[in-house]
């Protein structure tokens, strides 16, 4: 089985500008709640709570609730919470996506690249999209990059022979995450009204290994937990990693471009 990662907060936010990118287009669609008074809105995944804040700009009195099962970023994202500025609060508490059951009525639930560590998330939205209220809105993005090199070649690294029996599971599978047609597909089915798309950031990355300073803050996590207990091998795998990203992505004049693939849908209960 999949390890569960360890999160480093520090670690996923060094590269924040272009991971809040994705969020903030996701909720450029995202369309006016049904809430008369103050909206209830839940972050499935909510991470650092850096995001979660962003959703006070938009409903400044709206009480949110940031949700994650990573003790780490939980402790990260205990800045934010609080009374906000137009008189709503944030919150953050531990809960697992896989297994949370929302007491509804909710009128938002958004989820910004974390769904992908759910096995068979889809099969959750029914009764995640249950518990909104008419005209609530489940809204979430996800990497849709799992063939791109940075991904296929940490698999084909923890496969190697070198290193096949100590990382054998540790990595989630490359089909977690559905194609927009198919998200479509499963939402519209449960009676919402779905828009649903894909987009294609270049990010240019600047320094050292900025393609392998991304990945130790999200997909590398499994393999950064079960090498923990050795820092050696720890190192060494690293080494290797870089070596291949560097050739895949490599250096130009004015950075490094790392494509990145998102899926998104924003889906309205009639």
């Amino acid at each position: 089985m999949p390890h569960t990662p360890t999160w480093d907060p520090a670690q996923y936010l060094r590269h924040e500008g272009h991971r809040t990118r994705p969020f903030l287009d996701l909720l450029a669609r995202v369309p006016g709640l049904p809430a008369t008074g103050p909206a209830r809105i839940v972050d499935l995944g909510c991470g650092a709570g850096n995001v979660t804040a962003l959703l006070a700009g938009r409903w400044p009195d709206a009480l949110i609730t940031g949700l994650d099962n990573s003790p780490e970023m939980l402790r990260e994202a205990q800045a934010h919470a609080g009374r906000t500025p137009g008189g709503g609060r944030l919150s953050f508490t531990g809960a697992d996506a896989a297994e949370w059951a929302p007491i509804g009525p909710l009128d938002l639930i958004v989820s910004n690249a974390a769904l992908q560590w759910v096995p068979d998330h889809a099969d959750r939205f029914p009764a995640w999209t249950s518990a909104l209220s008419p005209g609530g809105v489940f809204a979430f993005q996800v990497p849709g990059n799992a063939d791109a090199p940075s991904h296929a070649l940490m698999r084909d690294l923890c496969a190697s022979p070198r290193w096949r029996d100590r990382l054998a599971g540790v990595l989630r599978g490359p089909h977690r995450v559905l194609e927009p047609a198919e998200y479509l597909e499963r939402l519209t089915a449960l009676g919402l009204s779905v828009d649903a798309w894909e987009t294609t950031y270049c990010h240019l990355l600047a320094g050292e290994d900025p393609v392998l300073d991304w990945v130790k803050g999200t997909g590398l996590r499994p393999v950064l937990t079960a090498l923990a207990d050795a820092p050696g091998e720890r190192e060494e795998f690293l080494a290797s990693y870089a070596s291949l990203l560097r050739e895949a992505y490599p250096a130009g004049p004015h950075g490094t471009v790392f494509p990145f693939r998102r899926v998104f849908a924003v889906a309205v209960r009639e």
